[in-house]
Order: structure tokens, then C-alpha cells, then sequence
């Protein structure tokens, strides 16, 4: 007899969708089948669509910013992340420059995720490691760590890394097979004037800055070989540029994922009275930009939130260098990108997330030996108006989207059921996924 049954859904696996009966044991996908078979709990989806749990790949829970931490710590964001369907995060160590403190920053970041009620695993984060990359790379693999974080900017706060480590890690990501995941603008046409308000950030932050330093690094990962994932890619200007120059790396060697505040949001939104709430980097851009990049979604490979939540009086500051720059999402990220581009987004929210960073075929499919990981969603008109995370407002409040998550199963067990929060504990995720670690 089977654990958990899940059955009279719509199930996506494929590409497509079937009528199936999904069966669960010991948190694992043991039988997919149009039988109705037995089990100690079924579970009836009611037609609903059964889809496989999302995977962020762009965190900042319990983010320490010096002059403040963002409002989501390990819990809270893990919890409004399982209203959304998300079942695994990637968050990030803390930025480090030593294979010691790469360590120390490793164990007390999987300390904090204890909290998590998902799965969970991190990328490792630098901040200009001159001649420390070969120490760092090595002891990465012995953590299990098989993502890098790097900043081509923010070298006011030493966490840049420059072009000569930039080209050595490219050059041992393709010896050692790893992913350097990077935050790309070209650190010498940004402003960082001190005095600036928040409604300079779009002309500080330019999109030629993203565009010259895409270009470089996209050079990089052509003479390298290395393997380079651009994170939070803001402008269609940007895409449409790679897209052109560099087609036969694109999603192959340097892959592209943005984030769902780019799709909905343009930069004018900025001067609106409450325009400090829509503060990130990169910010957002021109509505020209926001619509090329929508048309050319194909060629995103995965959607990351980049939450980073702060509360309202956080965000409102007389400066923009004393402004925390981030918003939160994860909740609402898959009904905004599935209403906006329909079932071409499923697998750029699990299954190509699952393989670019080596979670697949663990995560992020719906299939025989996989972990049980999906979430039930109703197809019906409605606004977002129900927030679970630490933020006391949403850039999203009230926007119209085609339907909601009803329930998310990590690993065979009910995170949220029905709307209802069950709870759950979530695992670290070692080397893809290829053993865990219980927290």
C-alpha cells in the first residue's frame, strides 16, 4: 500500500498534461498510473492542475546587510515560499575571500536554514578573492558547494571580483564542473553618490552597465569554456544583444535567468509616491525594455525571485545609499509568470532550474523515483490579496493573476494543504542532490 495518493489531477510531466493518479512512498514518486490504487492517505485534486514543486534558485533569507537584515529569515520565507509552490531553495552563503571563511560562512548559514520548512541548498559567495580562487574551488568540493556567487561590482564594498579571478574561475569551472552564478553590471559606469535619492536609482544603475559587462563575461565563458549563470538579468536590451552576438553559448555555456518584477514593473513606477518600495539592483527598466523582454522569454532559462524583503519604513529613507535594496516575490512568482506566459514557464520555474544547478532528475519533474515535490493549482480569475511572509507590504498587492496554490507536498508530506499551513523541516541538499543531510 502507498503512502500518499494524489489523484484526479491534471498532471504535467513532459511538457504535457495527463489525467493521472500520482502514488508516494517513503518521499519518493513510486507509480504514475490511471489507476485508481490503494493508500494511506489520498489526496483528491479535484481536475486541478499537478505540477511539480518550483525550485528559486535566487534567495536572501536572514540577509545581513550591516546597517540591516532583510525581514525573511529561514522560516518565514520558507513558509510564504510553500504558499507559492515552492519546495526548494538556493540561497547564499555569506561573501568570503579564504576557503576558511568560506567554511565558517557554510556552517552558519546551514545553522540559520534549520528553520526552513523546504528543501534547501546554497551557493557560495565571494568577495574579491585575489589569488584565493584555487584554495576557494577546492574546498567548495569538499562543502558540496557547486555554485559560486560572484559581483562584477560593488567594489566600494570590496565585493567585487576583477576580471583576472573572473577568468580563473571560468577556467575552473569548466576543469572542475562547477556554476559561477554572477551579479553582471560594469562597476565603472555606475553612480554611487552618497547624497542621491532613491528616484536617481534607474540613472545609476544604467542599462548599458548590464549590457558591456554581459558582452565581456559572455567573452569570458567563449574562451574559457567555463559554465556561467547570469542572475536577475533586468533588460530585454540586454537578452536581445546576447541573443545576437553570442547564440551558440546562450543557455549551453552562459545561461539567463531573470526574475518576475522585470515582466511586470517598468521604471516609471519610481516616481510614484510610494516609488522606494521598487528599489533593487539592477533596477527596473523602461517600458520598451520590460516588453522586449517579455517577448523574448524563450530565451530565459530559469526564473529566479531574488527575494529580499524589508518593511515599508525600511525602504523609506531620506538617501538612496541608506535605501535596502530588494523586494519580495516568492509567494507570488509562479501565478504572476504562469498568468503572464502560461505553460511555457513550468519548466523554467522546475525542471530547468532542477538541471542547471544538478538537482535533476531529484527535483523538479514529476516522475517514477523522483522526490515527491508538487503543488496543486486552481485555475480561477482572482487578485493577490493574501501574504504570508515577514514583509508588511507587497509590490504585487492586488494584482490580477489566473489562479492559486491550493497545496504543496515536499517529499511526500503536506507543507500546505488546502490553503492551510501543515508545517515541514526541510533537508540540505548536498552535491546535487546526490546525498542528503538532515538539519
Amino acid at each position: 500500500m502507498y503512502d500518499l495518493a494524489i489523484v484526479n489531477g491534471k498532471v504535467y510531466s513532459n511538457g504535457v498534461f495527463e489525467d493521472v493518479h500520482i502514488y508516494i512512498t517513503d518521499e519518493k514518486i513510486t507509480t504514475i498510473s490511471s489507476a485508481l490504487l490503494d493508500a494511506k492517505t489520498t489526496y483528491d485534486a479535484k481536475g486541478h492542475l499537478v505540477l511539480p514543486g518550483i525550485i528559486d534558485p535566487h534567495t536572501h533569507f536572514e540577509l545581513d546587510l550591516g546597517f540591516i537584515k532583510s525581514k525573511d529569515d529561514f522560516e518565514s520565507g520558507s513558509k510564504a515560499a510553500a504558499y507559492g509552490g515552492v519546495t526548494t531553495i538556493i540561497d547564499f552563503l555569506d561573501p568570503v575571500n579564504t576557503p576558511d571563511d568560506l567554511e565558517k560562512a557554510y556552517l552558519k548559514r546551514n545553522k540559520q536554514a534549520a528553520k526552513s520548512v523546504i528543501d534547501y541548498k546554497f551557493h557560495a559567495c565571494l568577495k574579491n578573492p585575489k589569488n584565493m580562487v584555487i584554495p576557494i574551488t577546492k574546498k567548495m568540493k569538499e562543502l558540496g558547494l557547486n555554485t559560486v556567487k560572484v559581483f562584477t561590482t560593488y567594489s566600494d564594498s570590496n565585493r567585487r571580483t576583477h576580471d583576472a579571478e573572473l577568468l580563473q574561475l571560468l577556467e575552473q569551472s569548466h576543469k572542475q564542473d562547477f556554476l559561477v552564478t554572477a551579479h553582471i553590471e560594469n562597476d565603472d559606469l555606475i553612480v554611487t553618490n552618497q547624497t542621491d535619492t532613491y528616484d536617481k536609482l534607474p540613472g545609476n544603475r544604467p542599462t548599458i552597465s548590464e549590457i558591456t559587462e554581459a558582452i565581456k563575461l559572455a567573452n569570458y565563458v567563449k574562451e574559457t569554456h567555463g559554465h556561467l549563470y547570469m542572475v536577475h538579468l533586468s533588460s530585454g536590451d540586454t537578452l536581445r544583444v546576447l541573443k545576437k552576438r553570442y547564440p551558440e553559448i546562450i543557455n549551453k555555456h552562459f545561461y539567463i535567468e531573470s526574475c518576475p518584477h522585470y515582466f511586470v514593473f517598468n521604471n516609471k513606477v519610481i516616481n510614484n509616491d510610494d516609488g522606494f518600495l521598487y528599489t533593487m539592483a539592477p533596477p527596473l527598466r523602461s517600458e520598451m525594455e520590460r516588453k522586449m523582454l517579455s517577448i523574448l522569454i524563450d530565451d530565459v532559462y530559469t526564473i529566479g525571485t531574488d527575494h529580499c524583503s524589508f518593511n515599508k519604513a525600511d525602504k523609506k529613507q531620506q538617501t538612496l545609499a541608506a535605501t535596502p535594496l530588494g523586494i519580495g516575490g516568492i509567494e507570488q512568482s509562479f501565478p504572476i509568470m504562469y498568468t503572464l506566459f502560461g505553460d511555457k514557464i513550468i519548466d523554467k520555474m522546475t525542471s530547468n532550474v532542477a538541471k542547471v544547478h544538478k538537482l535533476y532528475p531529484q527535483k523538479g519533474v514529476i516522475q517514477i523515483g523522483s522526490d515527491a515535490d508538487l503543488f496543486i493549482y486552481k485555475l480561477a480569475r482572482r487578485k493577490l490579496t493574501e501574504f504570508h511572509g515577514g514583509s508588511d507590504y507587497s509590490v504585487y498587492q492586488d494584482l490580477d493573476v489566473n489562479g492559486e496554490v491550493l497545496t504543496t507536498i515536499s517529499r511526500g508530506k503536506f507543507i500546505v494543504k488546502d490553503k492551510h499551513f501543515v508545517g515541514g523541516k526541510g533537508t540540505n541538499l548536498h552535491m546535487g542532490g546526490n546525498e542528503n543531510e538532515s538539519t
